[in-house]
């Protein structure tokens, strides 16, 4: 049994699940996160970061975020 693996940082294949969105802030303002599907990103307005979703897992971490 053969399984396809999406390749990783295309943005095209990010999916999050939305019950995760739901519950997800961020953990600098503890504000509300906005997700960008075209980037494969959590964006927080409030703290000017946007957190990479790798393989489906959003990295919640200030050091691996973005600045916007």
């Amino acid at each position: 049994m053969s399984q396809t693996t999406p390749p990783a940082g295309d943005a095209n294949t990010v999916t999050v699940d939305p019950r995760l969105l739901e519950i997800l802030v961020c953990p600098v303002t503890k504000g509300p996160l906005r997700y960008d599907r075209a980037a494969g990103e959590l964006v927080s307005e409030g703290a000017g970061l946007a957190y990479p979703i790798r393989d489906g897992i959003p990295i919640m971490l200030p050091d691996e975020a973005r600045r916007l």
